[in-house]
């Protein structure tokens, strides 16, 4: 059996703040296969974002062990991480593909492959013809969809998303959850994906981490079988509703 892309095994994360230790993740401990989307949930203040920002490498851990990719093929978080957050963080005075390509340019990757990419990806995302328009022009759905493809100009091994639809109306997000499924399938990437909504943590996930409430404790990760390409019809199945309500058992909320 091959190794998982990703590993956390017992990591534990410490806030100190004016002589005060708040433990704000504690024993977390699951794997990540190469390709996967992977959902973590839970409720607001769980631990969630910390998570995500401990596998970006933005943040440091007091215990447990934390290993993305392998000998054979080294992971370096700078180049091999995008981010896509719940705001779409576009600079306002760039226009669309200029803001799609500012990963390239702190890279300093090949202005001219990156921008033929950035286009590419515009289109894959579905803002083909949106390249010169500024964030302003765009709704917010489609500002996220330019964050996205922000986040896979630069081609990195991992995408990590931090309720990425969280801010849009319920219409939207559930066109974005179809989007985001298409654009995984079709570039590949393995995504880790936050969000504190159930069905759509089910709905997007090959897997479904789920997290008490903080300090961050792994409640259960198992795997979500349901078959692709998923459409929202399946929200309706028995098997989606068996899913939902074993996560809503593990947070006490049935």
């Amino acid at each position: 059996m091959s190794e998982p892309f990703i590993h956390l095994a017992g990591v534990k994360k410490v806030y100190r703040t004016r002589g005060t230790d708040f433990l704000a993740v504690s024993e977390a401990t699951f794997d990540v296969d190469a390709g996967e989307l992977v959902s973590l949930v839970g409720p607001s203040g769980c631990g969630k974002t910390t998570l995500l920002k401990i596998l970006a490498g933005l943040h440091s851990y007091e215990a447990g062990t934390v290993r993305i990719g392998s000998p054979a093929q080294p992971f370096d978080p700078a180049r091999d991480i995008g981010m896509v957050f719940q705001q779409p963080l576009l600079l306002k005075w760039r226009r669309i593909i200029d803001n799609v390509l500012l990963p390239a340019e702190i890279l300093g990757l090949p202005m001219a492959e990156s921008r033929a990419r950035a286009r590419d990806l515009l289109a894959l995302v579905g803002l083909k013809g949106a390249e010169d328009k500024f964030p302003y022009e765009l709704s917010g759905g489609m500002q996220q969809r330019a964050a996205i493809a922000r986040a896979l100009v630069h081609d990195p091994k991992l995408i990590l998303m931090d309720e990425p639809f969280g801010a849009l109306d319920a219409l939207t997000r559930e066109k974005m959850n179809l989007e985001l499924l298409r654009i995984w399938q079709e570039a590949g990437k393995t995504i880790v994906f936050v969000t504190h909504g159930i069905t759509e943590a089910v709905f997007l996930g090959t897997r479904v981490v789920v997290l008490t409430a903080g300090p961050a404790r792994m409640a259960d990760n198992f795997r979500i079988e349901l078959q692709h390409p998923r459409t929202l019809d399946i929200k309706t199945s028995e098997r989606f509703g068996d899913y939902t309500r074993r996560i809503y058992r593990l947070l006490g909320m049935e």
